[in-house]
């Protein structure tokens, strides 16, 4: 418990070193599979006070099992993504300004390049949106819901984020720094995305190279690294 903790703090100190969150935007957790037990940021507290003793623990079901403060409102939707996708051990959520201005914008988030081809396996999807009843009712757990019901078909793991409609960014990984990592990536190559069309309206991707370059990264034939 007290190093999944360590990792989610560091993990969400990590979003304001990379100016992914300003003031208490965004959270991170982590899960530990064999105790069914997710640790995430409290609500609503800043960034610059927070220790490791006021992270929240919950069960999958969302009940507090340890933490003497209330768990983010984001809750639900990490708790969903963490039954939907079993490989994913961590989950972020930011409103980082590229990633987000897609989101509300409603369009997925072409692959223009190898950048974005070195991380992300074709477009970065963005959800539906949501009715008022979803809205209305439990919205945050009907949020993790869209996201998951927009990757039938989509490999949690070679698209390890998506564009919530209206709303902002998910990103999840291996573990808690990983879902960092990407959510990082995913505003970069969001910018670029957005610089891009700036200069060339019409530009689109090369759909050969971009598979050369992901699969050079991932997969049984991952020919990147030492």
């Amino acid at each position: 418990m007290k190093n999944l903790k360590e990792q989610v703090l560091e993990a969400n100190l990590e979003l304001v070193r990379r100016g992914l969150v300003i003031y208490t935007w965004g959270n991170v957790s982590g899960i530990d599979r064999e105790r069914g037990i997710v640790v995430i940021k409290p609500s609503g507290v800043s960034y610059d006070t927070m220790t490791v003793d006021d992270l929240v623990t919950v069960d999958l079901d969302g009940h507090v099992v340890d933490g003497h403060l209330k768990p983010s409102s984001d809750t639900p939707t990490h708790l969903a993504l963490y039954k939907a996708f079993p490989q994913i051990g961590g989950v972020v959520h930011t409103h980082s300004t590229y990633a987000t201005a897609w989101a509300q914008a409603g369009c997925d988030l072409p692959c223009l390049g190898t950048t974005h081809a070195d991380y992300f396996h074709g477009p970065v999807p963005c959800t539906e949106r949501l009715t008022p009843e979803q809205v209305r009712g439990q919205y945050e757990l009907e949020t993790g819901l869209a996201i998951v019901r927009r990757f039938a078909g989509l490999d949690p793991v070679h698209t390890p984020g998506v564009l919530v409609r209206n709303h902002g960014p998910f990103t999840w990984g291996t573990g808690p720094a990983e879902a960092v990592y990407h959510a990082k990536v995913l505003e970069e190559v969001a910018q670029m995305a957005f610089l891009t069309f700036q200069i060339n309206p019409s530009a689109t991707g090369d759909p050969v190279l971009e598979e050369k370059h992901f699969f050079r990264k991932h997969g049984p034939g991952a020919t990147y690294g030492q």
